[in-house]
């Protein structure tokens, strides 16, 4: 099994990936312990130096890690066929203890790894990188996640056998099934759909809010004191509101993330499908039925990781040199945000409206 090339691909990836990070984790810690703008020091010059280099090559790390997820879920859906009772990524990720733990963990990897990516983004704009140790930290805190990943994944594959008889998604994903998933798919359509659609509404309208309704006030150069003070005054209540509202995007996104994926078990499926009993999130890969489950997930996951992002530099909006870059992104993010739940509503509303099952009467 191992020397399936998307396997190898995946151990490369995820390998490579620990060991860069680990490789970086000592000048993280020093960088973070003696880090100092303000200094001109010979050593403060060799950090800022090797700061360029590492914050390319972490870049390029992270980045592998958001495709690797893609790579991931793409591969046990195509393994499906090696296996006897597998229908689709379910059977393959079934076939030991440690297919579901490892997708998980990916997807755990996958967010951090796009926050990581934003803050590293508003930080290279500044004149004077405010967020170095902030960044070199969080990589210390990813790098155990990031480890996890590739030991699940590595012992997914190693344990991996042929003859090996694994259940399909009916079983996990039935609605008679004892278990969270199969509670979840057995919601009642009308209260899934209100979930559903009510928490995509509230993230678009959250990330429209934050764009539209909080504006940089002008700033009059030869403003008299009073209106000096009262224009002061007005942008610190307008930065207060800016990272509220931020805050509230990272929240809605995480929610209607959690919401989308009940929908989608709950009666998404059934009607691309047209099966009212079928509940897998993963034979939409498949290409029978015509890889529509990638037109979903895809906005999905990008929605989201924009709407983490935008609450990931809210807490930095209020530092000088970020006061103008902060916003800028925060309101980029949320626009990508929008959209991306906007599109994967269209879509779903598009194969529930296209497909001959009637699951909700008059």
């Amino acid at each position: 099994m191992l020397f399936q090339p998307a396997i190898i691909a995946l151990l490369l990836a995820s390998s490579v990936s620990v060991a860069l990070l680990a490789s970086v984790a000592p000048f993280a810690w020093e960088l973070v312990r003696q880090w100092d703008i303000s200094s001109g020091s010979e050593h403060q010059l060799r950090l800022e130096r090797r700061t360029y280099l590492m914050s390319t090559l972490l870049t390029f790390v992270f980045a592998t890690q958001l495709v690797a997820l893609l790579l991931f879920v793409f591969n046990a859906d195509k393994m499906a066929v090696m296996f006897v009772g597998a229908m689709c990524a379910v059977g393959t990720l079934n076939a030991n203890a440690f297919g579901f733990p490892a997708l998980i963990a990916q997807i755990v990897v996958f967010f951090l790894a796009a926050v990581w990516l934003v803050i590293n983004h508003a930080d290279n704009r500044a004149y004077d990188y405010p967020l170095v140790r902030v960044k070199y930290r969080l990589l210390l805190g990813i790098l155990p996640f990031v480890a996890l990943a590739f030991a699940l994944q590595l012992e997914y594959f190693l344990n991996l056998k042929a003859d090996v008889i694994t259940s399909c998604c009916g079983s996990l994903f039935s609605g008679d099934a004892k278990t969270l998933t199969g509670e979840l798919s057995a919601l009642p359509p009308r209260q899934a759909l209100a979930l559903f659609y009510g928490a995509l509404a509230l993230a678009v309208a959250s990330a429209v809010f934050h764009v539209v309704s909080h504006r940089p006030h002008p700033q009059g150069v030869h403003s008299p004191d009073a209106d000096l003070l009262k224009t002061h005054t007005a942008e610190r209540e307008g930065q207060v509101a800016r990272t509220g509202s931020g805050y509230f995007v990272a929240a809605s996104s995480a929610i209607a993330f959690v919401a989308a994926l009940i929908g989608m078990l709950s009666f998404v499926s059934l009607y691309v499908y047209e099966h009212p009993h079928h509940h897998c999130p993963f034979c939409l890969l498949k290409p029978e039925y015509d890889y529509q489950g990638y037109w979903l997930y895809l906005p999905l996951f990008a929605a989201t990781a924009a709407g983490l992002g935008v609450g990931a530099v809210q807490p930095f909006a209020r530092i000088a040199s970020l006061t103008g870059i902060v916003p800028e992104i925060a309101h980029r993010l949320s626009w990508i945000a929008a959209i991306g739940y906007l599109v994967f509503a269209a879509v779903a509303t598009l194969m529930i409206v296209n497909s001959n099952l009637i699951l909700l009467e008059g």
